[in-house]
């Protein structure tokens, strides 16, 4: 059992070395010379799970029998946690948690860089304990970002920190996480417009790329391939006759280096090649003949990877994403989509119709043709079964009454003598 006791006295003794008692048959106290005024005053002792003996310290006795029923009944329930484990600093607890995470390396390093950035300077020195009771100190953290970063970019980051959090109450270092406290307001990330090219946009932007980057757009708007599968597409990924592109990499940058890695969620996949994707990337081949490159496999010191390229930089180099964003801009402003003036202000422009726009008009075109959901999104990689799009794309998909109509409709048509089979010779009932 737990027990508080008073270290600013002790148990008065008479000459003879006895501990006197009072009338109550109680022992007398007096003042402790060595520890009077001296630290907190009151210390809860009680034995661990482990069987051994732990001590708290108060300045108040009221404070000291408060964490004495605690204690003991979290170790009647068996949901005790030792205190001193708490003690580690977020930073600390929070480096562990990202070295031992299962990430890709490049998932790594943005969330390192996400909390070194912005959460270290201001909590990275903080016992995981202390936060776990102030929650205010992680609403102070919020208030400060929000002075200088958006609504989404907060959530991204404050989600990295709830992580940090969730693993230290599975690995019982505190019991509760003070993000999930009402005093704990996260801005709303706000929902973005949906931007879609038209088909004219998206020749412009053809027309006004670079020859050998041109065949960039049609993998793009006709396979839904992200900016990083693209500039790793090779003719080895395609099996012509059958018509099946298998997206089975991408190129990305880590650390300022490029490496191939597998695509987003490491899931790769198989898109349907239409037939006028096929005769771009046929012509292309022909006026570019692939390069082969070889790079690390998923990180800095990974094993060499080599992979035939359909995109490749006039040395013969594959197509660094930094290195082409200049020239994607140039096509942008040539095409008419981001204005010439105002150079200095079209950060956001830039950002919003980047090449992702290409796999955004992939998805929009079939959809509002009535394809499945759930099959463009399986050709896209996205692991929700559609749920997503349905969301963000509601607005293109065709109303149910018009494809009633066009289904009744066709319904209706008289089978002609050719085409009409079994329907066409049984001819109409007399």
């Amino acid at each position: 059992m737990a027990h508080v006791e008073d270290r600013w006295m002790r148990k008065a003794r008479g000459p003879d070395g006895k501990v006197l008692l009072d009338d109550r048959g109680r022992p007398v106290l007096e003042k402790d010379p060595t520890r009077y005024g001296k630290g907190s005053r009151w210390r809860l002792r009680y034995d661990g799970p482990d069987g051994r003996e732990k001590n708290e310290s108060f300045g108040r006795k009221v404070d000291a029998d408060r964490r004495k029923i605690e204690v003991e009944a979290d170790l009647q329930r068996g949901t005790y946690i030792d205190p001193d484990a708490g003690k580690v600093t977020f930073k600390a607890f929070a480096e562990e948690v990202i070295k031992n995470r299962t990430l890709n390396p490049s998932t790594r390093a943005k969330m390192h860089k996400r909390l070194a950035t912005h959460v270290y300077p201001a909590i990275g020195g903080q016992e995981l304990g202390r936060l776990a009771k102030r929650p205010s100190i992680l609403q102070g953290l919020v208030t400060s970002l929000a002075e200088h970063l958006a609504p989404n970019t907060i959530s991204v980051i404050m989600a990295h920190v709830n992580l940090v959090f969730t693993v230290a109450i599975d690995d019982e270092l505190i019991v509760k996480n003070p993000l999930k406290s009402s005093a704990v307001v996260i801005p709303k990330a706000t929902k973005k417009k949906l931007i879609l090219w038209t088909a004219d946009q998206v020749f412009d932007v053809h027309d006004a790329l670079p020859e050998r980057y041109q065949a960039m757009v049609d993998a793009g708007r006709g396979l839904g391939l992200r900016q990083g599968e693209i500039f790793a597409f090779s003719p080895d990924d395609i099996e012509w006759l059958p018509g099946v592109v298998h997206v089975q990499r991408q190129i990305k940058i880590l650390n300022d280096r490029l490496i191939f890695a597998l695509p987003k969620g490491d899931k790769p996949r198989d898109v349907p090649l239409s037939e006028g994707v096929k005769i771009a990337l046929s012509e292309h081949m022909r006026r570019f003949e692939p390069v082969e490159v070889t790079l690390p496999w998923m990180k800095e010191d990974g094993p060499p990877h080599t992979a035939r390229l359909f995109f490749a930089n006039s040395f013969g180099r594959p197509v660094h994403p930094s290195t082409f964003l200049r020239t994607w801009h140039v096509a942008l402003e040539q095409a008419g989509i981001v204005p010439l003036k105002r150079r200095e202000k079209r950060g956001n422009d830039f950002r919003e119709h980047g090449m992702h726009m290409l796999r955004k008009y992939f998805t929009s075109v079939l959809l509002a043709e009535g394809e499945s959901p759930k099959a463009v999104a399986d050709w896209l990689g996205h692991a929700d079964g559609g749920a997503l799009l349905l969301r963000v794309y509601a607005h293109v998909l065709p109303k149910s009454e018009q494809r009633m109509r066009r289904i009744i409709d066709a319904a209706m048509r008289r089978p002609d003598s050719a085409a009409g089979g079994p329907q066409a010779a049984q001819g109409r009932p007399e």
